[in-house]
């Protein structure tokens, strides 16, 4: 098992920014494939917001949603076990329960986060 523990959510007007961590703490962390955030709004279904992994060499490959493309950034740390969501130009439509998750490699399974709540106001 791995165990995801999140921080950097809170409260932040419109325009504004935060920056989430989420810290793979134990567990099989050397076969994590890939690392991101999704996040869920009440009465909403949960979305993937960004993502990042190997692409070969030192290069990482990143996708993100269309909504967040120029505004949030994925990043992780060398030892890639602690992954960072900066988040700049903060809008009301991003608040939601933000969930950290690490795709494992073999076997192929999701760990998920506590979640961490980010609420922008407007």
């Amino acid at each position: 098992q791995v165990q995801l523990v999140e921080s950097g959510g809170g409260l932040v007007q419109s325009g504004g920014s935060l920056r989430l961590s989420c810290l793979a703490a134990s567990g099989d962390v050397w076969n994590i494939y890939a690392l991101g955030w999704y996040r869920q709004a009440p009465g909403k279904q949960r979305e993937l917001v960004a993502t990042i992994r190997d692409a070969g060499g030192d290069m990482n490959y990143e996708h993100y949603a269309d909504s967040v493309k120029g505004r949030f950034t994925i990043s992780r740390d060398r030892a890639k076990t602690t992954v960072y969501l900066q988040m700049n130009d903060l809008k009301p439509e991003d608040t939601a329960l933000y969930y950290c998750y690490a795709d494992m490699m073999n076997p192929p399974r999701d760990y998920w986060g506590q979640g961490t709540q980010v609420t922008v106001s407007s």
